[in-house]
């Protein structure tokens, strides 16, 4: 692997800064602007701006566990994850710029995450969206990135599997 910073290197560095810039303001204004615990509605039966905070992790998984066991295993994770990712994106940048994409929304995620567990001791989650009595939990701009950039990555490995299938196909 070529350890060189090339300049198309910097396309997934720029959208992980860009994920953190965004999800850290949007945190920031929340907590500057909402009262824990308080909701706004924003439309009507649907979605909702609500401050709160998440010690676990998605759906609140080891929410209840003690904290200082707790920060270290997601400190620990996350830090684990950024590393799979540079190493990923060393392998998988030349597969197809979709990779490149997810990976620098994941990273962008992870840190963002990051920051509010170093920072608080939990995460600031703030979109809240429902549907009658059904529920969604509240996340926050580091969630959806991470969760787009899963998407991409499950869409880029299902294209990429398909092209060689019908390279495979007609002997190509």
């Amino acid at each position: 692997m070529n350890a060189k910073l090339e300049s198309r290197d910097l396309i997934p560095i720029g959208i992980a800064a860009f994920v953190v810039i965004i999800d850290q303001f949007t945190k920031l204004w929340i907590m500057n602007n909402l009262g824990l615990y308080e909701q706004q509605n924003v439309i009507p039966g649907l979605f909702d701006l609500v401050y709160v905070t998440n010690t676990g992790a998605a759906f609140g998984f080891l929410a209840g566990s003690k904290s200082g066991l707790r920060q270290l295993f997601f400190v620990g994770v996350a830090t684990v994850a950024l590393v799979i990712i540079v190493y990923a994106y060393g392998h998988l940048k030349k597969q197809g710029k979709i990779f490149v994409y997810s990976l620098g929304l994941i990273a962008g995620g992870a840190i963002g995450n990051l920051i509010d567990r170093v920072r608080f001791g939990s995460v600031v989650d703030f979109l809240d969206f429902y549907l009658g009595s059904h529920h969604w939990p509240a996340f926050n701009a580091a969630d959806s990135a991470i969760t787009v950039g899963v998407g991409l990555f499950m869409l880029g490995t299902l294209l990429q599997h398909l092209e060689e299938k019908k390279r495979s196909d007609t002997g190509c």
